[in-house]
């Protein structure tokens, strides 16, 4: 190994599916296609949460979500540590770009976790938000939504108000590089690139909005019984995402041509990174990971959004390269974000005495590891799903449907069966509860259970009224104050995001 350097790329709602290489005959994706080629690919990779703040922490902290207590977009407690931190303290210099979406408290030290430097562009505050700062220097100062019109138009297709130069995915690829060329040559680096597409509103930069037509994309992946296989959070978020009011097959045939757009400008903006890490000598003695905090419904079952365990959310791409590894390889052994932590420690030869759930996704790759079963958690209490993917099957328990599922892989891959309550499939299903309910026992979690049983709260339903529950996310400087011409629906309280109990869920 002739350099500890490290990149993380990490995208934000990229579905598992989304790679040319690894089998997707329409989408064009010719970096991440060398990437695949080059180096290893996790077939099997999961979220250790399928939304956006808990599985981050769970990445960068190595452990999952009933031990870190961040099982939804809430705050991060402070007091554990991040691989950012362990790096920096061995003399890495550490520096990341694009989404952070770390919610500590407050704007202090402990939101750097790590960073030496960040180049970030998820914050609300305007002065604090490089890319914000970055598109008003360039004159754009009359465009509010910098990454999409949210809201009602969350998942409408849209054209981005930013020529592709200042798009925020060619922002952190610009970033990124600047960092490269200045970087202290005398120190091994950890850079994390973090690309916020695809996640919507999917908005991708002219000319990329055409490079995809929608009557050439497929339609989406909705078994016959796909009512039966949501749960009541993929039914809230049809609610709050503007999407139960019936389906537009053209429409979403256009979501997936602009999502596929928007990946697509993520490998050619990461294809420049590594264009200049090439240049700099840098490339091939990098330790490069890939992957995405989670998936995107994108229409499959009559669903959008995350906030599941169907694979289509809650599977992510994972991709790896380092110095010495299997080219091309394709490992099946179950992987999750949860092995990231312990992947960086080893490749720098680093150590921390916290617990980890993780295992090296070098030790995967290598055959050093056993592992078969990994895990996933979203929500916690009333809320929870829990999920348990241990050889070909899955099985998930969804506390507020009070409803198992199980779903055999190897036989049915898409997932258009829930075998829970199959006859040929009940001794599985039992055992596969039995196994998850003893690991919370040991675990000492006992808001998942009561006894031998999971613990039931009681069975929750959407409210009738079609309005109950609709979100609003515009940025406050969006909304019109004109004099003559305002109305109670162009007010300022329409800015703010909409509750459900005390739980935020943008």
């Amino acid at each position: 190994m002739n350099s500890p350097n490290i990149l993380l790329v990490l995208t934000d709602q990229m579905r598992h599916d989304a790679i040319e290489a690894l089998g997707n005959p329409i989408i064009r994706t010719p970096v991440l296609n060398g990437l695949v080629e080059s180096g290893v690919t996790f077939e099997r990779a999961y979220t250790a949460c399928p939304v956006c703040v808990p599985a981050r922490y769970a990445l960068h902290v190595g452990q999952l979500p009933h031990r870190t207590g961040v099982v939804e977009n809430t705050v991060m407690p402070e007091g554990r540590t991040s691989f950012m931190e362990v790096l920096r303290d061995q003399g890495y210099q550490t520096f990341g770009a694009g989404k952070m979406h770390f919610t500590f408290p407050g704007t202090g030290r402990a939101s750097m976790w790590g960073f030496e430097e960040r180049a970030i562009c998820d914050s609300p505050v305007h002065a604090q938000n490089d890319f914000y700062k970055n598109t008003r220097a360039h004159g754009y100062t009359h465009v509010h939504d910098l990454k999409g019109v949210r809201g009602e138009m969350y998942y409408i297709p849209q054209v981005s108000q930013l020529p592709a130069h200042l798009h925020h995915s060619a922002w952190t690829a610009d970033s990124s590089i600047d960092f490269l060329r200045r970087r202290d040559s005398n120190r091994p680096f950890f850079m994390m690139t973090s690309f916020e597409k695809p996640h919507p509103p999917f908005e991708p930069p002219v000319p990329w909005n055409k490079l995809y037509r929608g009557p050439d994309m497929p339609h989406a992946h909705v078994p016959a019984d796909s009512d039966a296989l949501l749960t009541l959070w993929n039914r809230f978020q049809n609610r709050y995402k503007y999407r139960d009011r019936g389906q537009d097959a053209n429409l979403i045939r256009q979501l997936k041509a602009y999502y596929y757009a928007e990946v697509s400008f993520v490998d050619y903006s990461l294809g420049r990174v590594f264009a200049e890490m090439q240049r700099l000598g840098l490339y091939d003695d990098t330790l490069v990971i890939f992957t995405s905090d989670h998936g995107e419904l994108l229409g499959d079952y009559g669903s959008f959004g995350k906030r599941c365990f169907l694979d289509a959310a809650a599977r992510v791409p994972l991709l790896m390269k380092y110095p010495g590894c299997t080219q091309g390889q394709r490992c099946a052994q179950p992987a999750s974000l949860v092995d990231v932590f312990p992947t960086v420690l080893e490749y720098a030869g680093a150590s921390c005495s916290q617990e980890c759930d993780g295992t090296s996704l070098i030790q995967l790759a290598e055959g050093a590891s056993d592992r078969t079963v990994i895990r996933g958690q979203y929500e916690a209490g009333e809320y929870a799903n829990y999920m348990r993917l241990d050889g070909q099957f899955k099985y998930v328990y969804s506390v507020p449907d009070e409803r198992e599922f199980l779903f055999d892989l190897a036989k049915d891959p898409g997932e258009t069966a829930n075998r829970a309550e199959n006859p040929l499939y009940t001794r599985k299903t039992s055992e596969m509860r039995t196994a998850e309910i003893e690991y919370y026992r040991n675990e000492g979690y006992m808001d998942a259970i009561e006894g031998d049983a999971w613990k039931r709260y009681g069975v929750k339903t959407m409210p009738r009224d079609p309005d109950a529950y609709l979100l609003f996310q515009d940025p406050p400087d969006s909304i019109p104050q004109i004099d003559g011409y305002s109305t109670s629906t162009s007010s300022k309280e329409f800015a703010s995001f909409r509750w459900y109990g005390d739980r935020d869920l943008v």
